[in-house]
């Protein structure tokens, strides 16, 4: 599978949420790839919202039978939740049960008046009803079983790249 250049996808994705944000809007980047993803897109589209930050670890439905991610992350939502319009940013958006995670874990700051979810790719195999309304590449075919799509970021210069991983 030929994968698509990243960085033209992040700048897609914010060209798409563009007219539907405002300075006043929050994203929320969940741990790992979804934090860079929104750290981009923050200064892309020129937001005053601090950016926040959502480890799931806790708040997965399978935490009793994956157990603790061994690097957990900490979660940080530095501004006031009620009735903010948030977008959730994650980079692979695949059952759809970490984006359930990151809601309740957000839920537990406040009442939003509005979320949004902004994914860099949607690899399909949803399993829960969980769709982005901000989303650069739809995967015209699910992946196939044990195959995994990661969002990297080089260190030094910061570019992103995906990679497709077989278990």
């Amino acid at each position: 599978m030929q994968l698509p250049d990243a960085e033209q996808l992040v700048t897609a994705l914010a060209e798409s949420m563009r007219p539907h944000v405002g300075p006043d809007t929050a994203l929320v980047g969940i741990h790992t790839g979804g934090v860079w993803l929104a750290e981009r897109l923050h200064a892309l589209l020129g937001l005053t919202q601090p950016l926040g930050a959502i480890d799931v670890s806790f708040y997965r439905d399978d935490y009793g039978a994956k157990g603790l991610h061994p690097q957990p992350q900490r979660s940080e939502i530095p501004f006031d939740v009620e009735a903010a319009h948030i977008v959730i940013v994650d980079d692979v958006l695949f059952t759809g049960r970490t984006t359930r995670a990151a809601l309740n874990e957000l839920f537990d700051y406040g009442r939003p008046g509005h979320v949004d979810l902004a994914v860099l790719v949607d690899r399909g195999g949803r399993e829960l009803p969980i769709h982005p309304r901000f989303c650069a590449l739809t995967l015209p075919q699910p992946l196939a079983e044990g195959q995994n799509l990661q969002l990297e970021r080089d260190e030094n210069s910061g570019a992103f790249s995906l990679r497709l991983i077989h278990a």
